[in-house]
């Protein structure tokens, strides 16, 4: 697990330094830097939603993860989470719950997070997740100069969510076909995309409720393979 365990503290040393050392960015470099990685995010997410080969699956995904989601609210449960963790540290600078939540989802939805973590646990093999580390550290100092402290906590999402993932390699590779993983790509891309419309404040998408269009992606893509 030593590439999840850099990139955790990889997220943890940069939002550290974008927290302790925010007074030395001025407020419009730090405006124009983050709507620079909001960009740059949807940039991201374009490209893996262009992977997908079946347009319908990746519909019918979002539709049936939105109504799970929905039903299951992951969006307040990860605010609950964030508030939770607010007061037990104090409020301080920033809101935490937004930060936690907002580089929660940046963080963990993406191929780089589940492929990199596969690899990791079945060959030992951490280049994937030490590139992520880097984005994920540049990424923390910014977000935690204008969200706080908040940003730091999400790297305990991002070490329970990719330790499990490589803890459970040797059982989920075989099941991972390519054209699952395709899918699977496309739809965590559209889901990177509305973080980044997010973070510019276009819109304000509860992403976290379409989080499980990923799974269903991956069993319709599995149901449903290519002709």
């Amino acid at each position: 697990m030593i590439g999840t365990i850099v990139n955790a503290a990889a997220v943890i040393g940069g939002a550290l330094m974008g927290t302790l050392f925010h007074k030395a960015i001025a407020e419009k470099y730090k405006i124009t830097i983050m709507q620079g990685i909001g960009l740059s995010v949807g940039l991201i997410g374009i490209q893996m939603a262009l992977q997908t080969k079946n347009p319908l699956i990746v519909v019918a995904s979002l539709v049936l993860g939105a109504i799970a989601g929905e039903t299951i609210d992951i969006e307040a449960q990860l605010e609950k989470i964030g508030k939770y963790l607010e007061s037990k540290i104090g409020s301080g600078r920033g809101d935490v719950a937004k930060a936690f939540v907002t580089a929660s989802l940046i963080y963990c939805v993406g191929a780089m997070a589940i492929m990199g973590s596969i690899q990791d646990g079945l060959t030992g093999d951490s280049s994937i997740l030490f590139v992520k580390s880097l984005l994920d550290g540049i990424t923390s100092i910014i977000l935690g100069s204008t969200l706080g402290i908040g940003v730091a906590l999400s790297s305990i999402p991002v070490f329970l969510y990719q330790g499990a993932i490589t803890l459970l390699s040797s059982y989920i590779q075989p099941l991972l076909k390519p054209t699952m993983v395709t899918e699977m790509t496309a739809v965590g891309g559209l889901l990177i995309l509305g973080i980044g419309t997010n973070i510019l404040g276009v819109t304000k998408l509860r992403v976290g409720n379409l989080l499980p269009g990923i799974i269903v992606a991956v069993i319709a893509a599995g149901l449903f393979p290519p002709a």
